[in-house]
């Protein structure tokens, strides 16, 4: 039996669209339940037939979490105007599936695809702060214990100050750098802060959820386990 929920989560949760999406869909007139159109996103629903332009939704299709590791050249959106590869792509699955957060096209690494909204929204709102783990290749050799030091505490940059980060050292100029916040290119933009261009960057972890040895281009499902792993990291 399906739960009472409101129409734009319906919607979302059967595949058609995010949440959001979703509810300028039903804003824009598209929407009929039990016939008649309905503009209220908020309208609850309890088993009554839904139709989107004209055609039934047939219910809430299974949730699923796919893991891809992304490769270079590729772009962390669902379409794209350029004509550019996308990681949705890259996975072979008829449900409508959508990338948690971004990965610049440059950079590879762990990127998460699902059709559950509710979980993408908790991974991906700043106020969650779930850390990702990057793997950054540097140029102009060893980074001082000066530029460590920065990163650890905080960069100044065009956008303002960013917070402090964990930094460990791999090699000689391979560091992991972990962030609970996600401006825009911004591990590249804190490296190049502290004097060091970015030759190659890799996000090696999620929340509790790590790349491990999944290949370049290989995408796998995750386990209930894994998942309530992820979702648990979102609400503490």
């Amino acid at each position: 039996m399906v739960a009472v929920m409101r129409l734009a989560k319906f919607l979302a949760h059967s595949g058609l669209a995010s949440r959001r999406a979703a509810t300028e869909i039903v804003r824009a007139g598209r929407v009929r339940v039990e016939g008649v159109r309905e503009l209220d996103p908020a309208r609850e629903i309890d088993g009554e037939r839904v139709e989107l332009d004209g055609r039934l939704v047939a219910g809430i299709e299974a949730r699923v979490v796919y893991a891809l590791n992304k490769p270079a050249g590729v772009v962390s959106t669902v379409h794209d105007t350029h004509g550019r590869p996308t990681v949705v792509e890259m996975v072979s699955d008829p449900r409508r599936l959508y990338p948690v957060g971004r990965l610049d096209a440059d950079s590879t690494g762990l990127i998460l695809l699902t059709n559950d909204g509710e979980l993408a929204n908790l991974l991906a709102h700043p106020r969650h702060e779930v850390p990702k783990t990057y793997r950054v290749l540097l140029s102009g050799g060893r980074p001082s214990p000066a530029a460590i030091a920065a990163l650890r505490d905080g960069v100044t940059l065009d956008d303002g100050r960013t917070a402090p980060a964990q930094v460990r050292r791999v090699s000689a100029n391979v560091i992991e750098l972990e962030l609970r916040e996600g401006r825009k290119r911004q591990v590249r933009r804190m490296c190049e802060a502290v004097g060091h261009s970015v030759l190659e960057l890799t996000r090696v972890r999620l929340g509790p959820l790590e790349l491990g040895g999944l290949e370049v281009g290989a995408a796998r499902l995750l386990s209930d386990t894994e998942v309530s792993a992820l979702r648990d990291a979102a609400r503490r």
